[in-house]
């Protein structure tokens, strides 16, 4: 199951569970959308993989599923 983490781990923004502007790679690094099409050019900075829309979970299942709290910061990027 996803951990649909919480926040942009560039710039920090936050990404709830039915947001249309997530973004994730195969390793499950999430990011915005504003942040990957720009910046990040489409290639995640900590795999090098490239990254696809993130599924919303239905909020009937969020109650019994609950998306992460944790929030994540890559320790690749720079953010000027």
């Amino acid at each position: 199951m996803l951990e649909l983490r919480p926040n942009c781990e560039r710039c920090d923004c936050d990404l709830p569970p039915d947001s249309k502007d997530a973004r994730i790679c195969t390793f499950e690094c999430t990011f915005c959308v504003s942040c990957v099409e720009g910046p990040l050019q489409g290639v995640c900075p900590n795999c090098g993989g490239n990254f696809v829309p993130r599924p919303i979970r239905p909020a009937s299942k969020l109650t019994n599923n609950p998306a992460s709290t944790v929030r994540v910061r890559s320790k690749h990027t720079i953010v000027v």
